[in-house]
């Protein structure tokens, strides 16, 4: 893609913010688009702790960003403290991108839905929303992303279940038709007839348990994804393909859920490149 005069002439600051931040690959990924685009900026990543995200999204603007990303645990925290949200993101229920805007207000976006999505289509470009059940594991940030997400490319039925039965039935009250919350103790029960299994929790993710969750009524034909991507293959992703499942990793829904973002703070929309896929899984 060709750079804007714009985007060459002006330094752009952006970054992450999330707590912990040493897990993520974001400062990687954004720094290679940076550099392969010749474009003049930095992404950097912003450790702020709950307590403290009052005031470090107010530093955004007096520090010159052009936004960051929003990351585990502050997705649903930040929205309080932004002037505006997206409609899509405001359904969500939790917010991903934040732009600071010229007048310095903070807009709010959700692009982990289009990330999710957009994974499922590169790897099976006929894959469908409405092929049959959906189970969705969790009911945090990213479960409301994909389970909207879901929803709005045509799913007509998505099962949700959490630890928390009270987040899923809030969930799925918000969401509507087609979500149902389940009780985790029917987490295995679930999965009878399901057409694809989303891992939307942190479980499996290094440095912690894996999911516990059997697939023993999960259909062959099922496709199986995870929004993890430390490690690329966890545990819920190794049981299922050795059990002759397709699957997916985490991999797409963090480079697919960055273009859009990085495309409003520096100017260039992104291609993904298997250079770009090969050196973030060396990383992993």
């Amino acid at each position: 893609m060709n750079k804007t005069p714009a985007a060459r002439q002006v330094f752009r600051t952006a970054g992450i913010m999330g707590w912990p931040i040493s897990h993520s690959r974001s400062p990687l990924l954004h720094g290679h688009w940076l550099a392969r685009y010749g474009l003049p900026g930095a992404y950097i990543p912003l450790p702020v702790a709950p307590e403290a995200l009052p005031r470090a999204l107010e530093g955004l603007a007096a520090l010159g960003f052009a936004g960051c990303n929003v990351t585990i645990p502050h997705k649903v925290a930040v929205i309080p403290y932004l002037h505006h949200v997206d409609p899509m993101a405001r359904k969500m229920g939790a917010v991903n991108t934040i732009v600071v805007d010229s007048d310095g207000q903070l807009c709010g976006y959700n692009n982990d839905g289009y990330g999710y999505i957009q994974c499922l289509l590169d790897a099976f470009p006929d894959w469908r929303a409405d092929i049959g059940p959906i189970a969705v594991i969790g009911a945090g940030g990213a479960a409301r992303a994909v389970v909207v997400s879901l929803a709005e490319r045509g799913a007509t039925e998505i099962r949700v279940v959490n630890r928390s039965l009270d987040k899923s039935q809030a969930l799925a009250r918000d969401v509507g038709v087609p979500a149902k919350a389940f009780p985790w103790q029917d987490r295995h029960d679930l999965l009878d007839g399901a057409a694809l299994l989303v891992n939307a929790t942190s479980q499996g993710m290094k440095g912690q348990s894996a999911l516990d969750l059997s697939l023993n009524r999960l259909p062959r034909h099922a496709l199986v994804s995870d929004v993890v991507y430390t490690p690329l293959d966890t545990p819920l992703l190794a049981t299922a393909r050795a059990r002759g499942h397709a699957t997916v990793n985490g991999m797409g829904m963090l480079l697919n859920q960055a273009r859009p973002a990085f495309e409003t703070w520096f100017g260039v929309r992104p291609n993904i490149t298997s250079e770009l896929r090969n050196m973030m899984s060396a990383d992993l």
